[in-house]
């Protein structure tokens, strides 16, 4: 079964709109000022990523290839949402420090996936 990143997309969107407002709104009394910027960090990177997903999603429709480049980016940024945004969500939430052991794994997922979106855009450039 193929991965469905348009689907992905859509849902990562949804929840980097919903948990940016509720940081904006429910959480900016009481988070600290430092909390609230790392709850901030998690909100942008979870946004772009999940547009540079769109941009995989959209890539695998109108590139087909039989190369698994696209999938590995299309994992990495998912993978990179969950694990960098999501730790720092956690993070600034609960205030677990340990929690801050995930976000650099989070970070290779986005950096693994747009090296690998980069070597697709290089070896279909026509």
């Amino acid at each position: 079964m193929r991965p469905n990143f348009l689907f992905f997309t859509a849902i990562f969107g949804f929840s980097a709109v919903a948990l940016g407002a509720f940081g904006a709104h429910a959480l900016k009394t009481s988070l600290s000022p430092e909390m609230l910027a790392v709850y901030k960090t998690a909100v942008n990177y979870h946004i772009w990523h999940a547009l540079a997903l769109g941009i995989v999603a959209i890539c695998k429709q109108v590139y087909p290839t039989t190369d698994n480049f696209l999938d590995i980016a299309g994992w990495g940024f998912c993978l990179g949402i969950l694990l960098f945004s999501g730790s720092l969500y956690l993070l600034a939430i609960l205030n677990l420090p340990i929690l801050g052991m995930f976000t650099p794994l989070g970070g290779i997922g986005f950096l693994t996936a747009w090296f690998y979106l980069g070597k697709f855009a290089f070896q279909h450039n026509n």
